[in-house]
């Protein structure tokens, strides 16, 4: 399982013009899933998520975890951050899971971050989506377990 964090001040997702999936202050993230992937994986990355503390504090420190700000997550499904580039100029994507498996880690894994407090929007898992973001200071985080 890999996933890029990116803290924002606003994101959206559009399909076809329709916006889906839309967050104020929190954090945007791109989940890729692999075959392998467990519930375990998933509780994992949910906690480190929820409890990451990457928001300023009143002394300007990152101190602050989702929560303490009230935050919110626009979760978006990327087969791509699987795409094996080590050959040739095309990527490709044979460790990344197939829809039949990523599609349900994907839900469970939404699923488990508004169990855990978060308010939760999401894209559509296979579609051709624009994603609008506005950063939030420096903070990008891959994380990969």
């Amino acid at each position: 399982m890999r996933v890029v964090l990116q803290r924002v001040n606003h994101a959206a997702v559009r399909i076809d013009g329709e916006t889906v999936g839309q967050i104020q202050k929190g954090y945007l993230l791109l989940v890729g899933l692999a075959p392998e992937d467990t519930d375990e994986q998933l509780d994992w990355m949910v906690h480190k998520i929820v409890n990451l503390r990457v928001f300023e504090d009143e002394n300007g420190k990152l101190n602050r975890a989702l929560a303490d700000v009230n935050g919110e997550i626009l979760s978006i499904s990327q087969f791509t951050l699987y795409a094996d580039v080590k050959h040739g100029n095309r990527p490709g994507f044979s460790k990344a899971a197939k829809p039949e498996i990523a599609a349900p880690l994907y839900d469970r894994f939404n699923e488990k971050l508004r169990q855990a407090g978060v308010h939760v929007e999401t894209g559509r898992f296979g579609a051709d989506m624009k994603v609008e973001l506005e950063n939030d200071g420096p903070v990008t985080i891959l994380y990969e377990k």
